[in-house]
C-alpha cells in the first residue's frame, strides 16, 4: 500500500490534512466547514468520551441535555457574552410551512418568519441559566453539577478537520454553587481533570495556566486553560475551565435563599473540551508513516497478520492465530485478525501503520514450525521475534511501554522547544523556529495586542507552576512580576 502522504518537513499542514482523510478519520462534508467523522475516527472519539465521562462522574457530575436552539434575546442579557459570540452565531429566522393557497388544491411551500430568531447553540450558558432559575430556590438545591455531551455551531470562515469546523462535538459542564470559594475550587478541579486526561490517556503533556483578560471566555471572570505543543511548534488550547462569578445568575435573575436567610445570586462555572482533541492527538504523536496512537485510546490494540503463499495455509495458520486472539482479548485487548486473502501482507502492514494500531503480530508457516511470532510496535517501528508462549505477556508489557514512550517523546520535544528571552528582537527570531517562549509582559492589554499584531503570537496562559520573577517587559521595558507563556497557535 502506498501511503502517499506528504512529509511533515515538506508541508506540515498538508501532511495533517492528508493523514486525517487517508487514515479514515474524517472527510469534509458538502456543507461548507462541516465534517463527517468516519467510523474509525469516531471510535477514537468514543474512547475519549467514555474515559472523560467516567472522570466527570467520579467527581460528582451527572449528564443532562439542553436544547440546540436558543432565543436570540438570551444572548443580549450578558453583554460580554453576546459580544464574544456575535460573529460566530448561526441564526434561524424562518420556518417552512405548507398550504393550499394557489386555489387549485395543490399543496405549495411558503416561508414564515419566526416571532423571535433562534441561535443555533454556540455554547449553552444562556439556555442553561434560564433553566436553572426554575431549579434553584434555596441553598439546599446547590450545588448543581451537570455535564452535557452535544454538538455546537460556530460559523468559522477558515476551517480544518477536527481543529476548527463550523459544527463540532464537545462536552460542556455547567455548575451552580452557593459561594464563590466552591465555584473557584470547581474551576480549578476541572482543569486538573482535563490535564490528567491528556497526560495519562492521550500521552500529551500540557501546561496549566490562567488566561489573560483579553483571552478569557466571553462572560467569564477568570479562565483556566491547558496548552499543548504540536510537532510544528504551534500551541493548541486543548481545554478550558471558566469561573463565571455571578454574571449569568444576574443576567437571568437566579437567586437562592442562603443559610442565613438572605437572598443571593448563584455562583457559576463552565468548562469544556471538544473533538479538537482529535487534532491534538494526531499532531502531537503521528509521523510520516501515519497515525501513532496511545494504546489507552486505540480502537484496535493488536492486529494479527498471517503470512502465507497458498490459500490452504491460511486455515492452518488460523488454528494457531484464533486461540492467540482469544487469549489476548481475555486480557482486555481488542484484536483484529486480518485474514483478507485479496491483500498482500506488505499492503496490510502499511495500512495498519497508517491507522496507528499499537502492536502488529505476524505469523507464517515458519513461525508455526519454530513456535515463534514476530511482534512490531508502531511507535518505534521496531520488530522482534518472540516465542509463541510469551506473546501475550510481551504484548501486555508493550502496551505500557508504548504509552510511556509516546508521552516521554512528546515531553522531551516540548522541553527542547521551550525557550526564554528578555529581548524583543530575539523573541521574534525564536517565533520563526516555533515552540513555547517564556518572557516578561507588563500586564497591559495594549502591550498584549501590539505583540499579537506585530508577531501573530499570543499569550497562551500565565502558567500556574511558574514562580514569581521580577523583570522588564520584553516590549515596553516596564516592570513585570513574572514570565508568561507565548506562542503562535491554531
Amino acid at each position: 500500500m502506498s501511503k502517499g502522504i506528504t512529509s511533515r518537513a515538506e508541508n506540515y499542514s498538508q501532511w495533517y490534512n492528508e493523514l486525517v482523510v487517508k487514515a479514515d478519520l474524517a472527510d469534509n462534508s458538502v456543507v461548507r466547514g462541516c465534517m463527517v467523522i468516519k467510523p474509525y475516527g469516531y471510535a477514537i472519539w468514543e474512547k475519549m468520551q467514555a474515559q472523560l465521562d467516567k472522570m466527570f462522574k467520579e467527581t460528582g457530575h451527572v449528564n443532562a441535555y439542553f436544547p440546540l436552539f436558543i432565543p436570540k434575546s438570551f444572548f443580549s442579557r450578558e453583554a460580554s457574552h453576546v459580544e464574544g459570540f456575535a460573529k460566530e452565531c448561526a441564526v434561524v429566522t424562518h420556518y417552512r410551512l405548507k398550504n393550499s393557497s394557489d386555489g387549485k388544491g395543490i399543496v405549495v411551500d411558503s416561508d414564515a418568519r419566526l416571532e423571535e430568531e433562534l441561535i443555533v447553540r454556540p455554547t449553552s450558558e444562556t439556555i442553561i441559566w434560564n433553566t436553572y432559575k426554575d431549579w434553584i430556590q434555596s441553598y439546599r438545591d446547590l450545588p448543581i453539577l451537570i455535564n452535557q455531551w452535544a454538538n455546537v455551531v460556530r460559523w468559522e470562515m477558515r476551517t480544518r478537520l477536527f481543529l476548527r469546523t463550523a459544527e463540532f462535538l464537545w462536552q460542556e459542564g455547567h455548575t451552580a454553587h452557593a459561594d464563590k470559594e466552591e465555584a473557584l475550587a470547581e474551576t480549578v478541579k476541572m482543569i486538573n481533570v482535563y490535564a490528567d486526561f491528556l497526560e495519562k490517556y492521550m500521552a500529551v503533556p500540557v501546561i496549566k495556566g490562567r488566561k489573560t483578560e483579553k483571552e478569557r471566555f466571553a462572560g467569564a471572570l477568570d479562565t483556566y486553560s491547558i496548552e499543548a505543543l504540536m510537532q510544528d511548534g504551534k500551541a493548541l488550547q486543548a481545554g478550558t475551565s471558566h469561573f463565571l462569578g455571578q454574571n449569568f445568575a444576574k443576567a437571568f435573575d437566579v437567586k437562592f435563599a442562603t443559610r442565613q436567610g438572605t437572598l443571593d445570586y448563584v455562583w457559576a462555572t463552565s468548562w469544556g473540551v471538544s473533538t479538537r482533541l482529535m487534532g491534538a492527538l494526531i499532531m502531537a504523536h503521528s509521523d510520516d508513516n501515519g497515525l501513532v496512537l496511545p494504546p489507552k485510546l486505540a480502537p484496535i490494540h493488536v492486529v494479527i497478520v498471517p503470512i502465507y503463499q497458498k490459500t490452504e495455509q491460511l486455515a492452518q495458520l488460523a488454528e494457531t492465530i484464533l486461540p492467540l486472539k482469544k487469549e489476548l482479548e481475555s486480557k482486555g485487548w481488542t484484536v483484529k485478525f486480518d485474514d483478507r486473502d485479496t491483500v498482500k501482507p506488505g499492503f496490510k502492514f502499511a495500512e495498519h501503520e497508517l491507522k496507528g494500531i499499537p502492536v502488529r503480530i505476524a505469523i507464517g508457516p515458519r513461525d508455526m514450525e519454530n513456535g515463534t511470532v514476530e511482534i512490531a510496535r508502531r511507535d518505534t517501528l521496531e520488530k522482534k521475534v518472540y516465542p509463541m508462549n510469551e506473546a501475550v505477556e510481551r504484548v501486555t508489557c508493550l502496551m505500557d511501554e508504548i504509552q510511556e514512550n509516546i508521552f516521554r517523546k512528546a515531553k522531551e520535544f516540548r522541553k527542547a522547544n521551550t525557550r526564554q528571552t528578555d529581548s524583543y528582537d530575539e523573541f521574534k527570531e525564536m517565533l520563526e523556529k516555533g515552540g513555547f517562549i517564556m518572557a516578561h509582559w507588563d500586564g497591559t492589554g495594549e502591550t498584549e495586542e501590539r505583540i499579537k499584531e506585530e508577531t501573530k503570537a499570543t499569550i497562551r496562559c500565565l502558567p500556574l507552576d511558574a514562580s514569581e520573577e521580577t523583570g522588564k517587559c520584553l516590549l515596553t521595558g516596564k516592570p513585570s512580576q513574572r514570565r508568561v507563556l507565548f506562542a503562535r497557535s491554531y
